[in-house]
C-alpha cells in the first residue's frame, strides 16, 4: 500500500472535520467529542485532537487495508492533553521538545503538547511535563498547506480554530522553549507498513 494513499487519507478526515466544525464550535475544558452534539456544541483540546487523531488512525486502517492502529490504540488516545502526548512518545519512542519544534522539523501530522498553566483545573491530576494543552497539525488536501488545528479557551476567538502553521509558531513562540513544548508524531509507528 502506498504511503502516499494512507497520508491522503489521514489528510482527507481531518480536513473534512476541520471545516465542519471549525468557527462553529465553542470551547469548554473537560467536555470530548460528545460535546459536538450539546447545543450550543463545545470540545475541549484533547478531545478535539483525540477526534481528529482516532478519525485519521481508522481513515489509515480503511486505505492500508488492514490494521495499521489496533482498537485500543485508537482508545488510548481519548485521554488528557498530557496523557496524550506520553501514550504516543511511549508507542513510537520519538519526541521533538522546545525550540527543536519548528516548521522543518514537524513530521507531517505532529502531535503538540503545551504547559501553557490553566488555572486551578491543571491540577486535577499529575501531569507529566505540565502539558495543559494540545494542538493537532492538519494539511489542506490539493495543496498540502501545513495548519494548526486546536479547541483554544484562552484566546480569541474561543473555540475552534484554525491558523497557518508559520502564524502558530510565531503566536506560540514563547511556549515554546524546553520546558514547556512537545511534539509527538502518533502515524510513525507504521510508516513503514504503508
Amino acid at each position: 500500500m502506498s504511503e502516499r494513499i494512507v497520508e491522503t487519507a489521514i489528510a482527507s478526515i481531518m480536513w473534512a472535520l476541520v471545516e465542519r466544525y471549525t468557527g462553529k464550535v465553542g470551547y469548554k475544558g473537560a467536555v470530548k467529542a460528545e460535546g459536538l452534539s450539546f447545543e450550543p456544541p463545545v470540545i475541549d483540546c484533547s478531545g478535539w485532537a483525540g477526534l481528529l487523531l482516532t478519525s485519521a488512525m481508522q481513515a489509515a486502517n480503511h486505505a492500508a487495508q488492514r490494521t495499521l492502529f489496533t482498537a485500543e490504540q485508537c482508545a488510548g488516545i481519548n485521554t488528557w492533553s498530557d496523557r496524550m502526548i506520553e501514550v504516543i512518545e511511549a508507542r513510537t519512542g520519538v519526541i521533538l521538545a522546545g525550540d527543536a519544534i519548528s516548521a522543518d522539523t514537524l513530521p507531517p501530522f505532529a502531535l503538540i503538547g503545551l504547559c501553557q498553566e490553566g488555572g486551578a483545573w491543571a491540577t486535577n491530576h499529575p501531569r507529566p511535563r505540565g502539558i495543559t494543552h494540545v494542538v493537532q497539525l492538519v494539511r489542506r488536501p490539493g495543496d498540502d498547506a501545513v495548519f494548526v488545528s486546536e479547541a483554544q479557551g484562552w484566546a480569541a476567538p474561543f473555540g475552534l480554530r484554525l491558523l497557518p502553521l508559520a502564524e502558530w509558531i510565531e503566536i506560540t513562540r514563547p511556549w515554546l522553549t524546553i520546558d514547556k513544548a512537545w511534539a509527538v508524531d502518533p502515524f510513525a509507528p507504521t510508516r513503514h507498513a504503508w
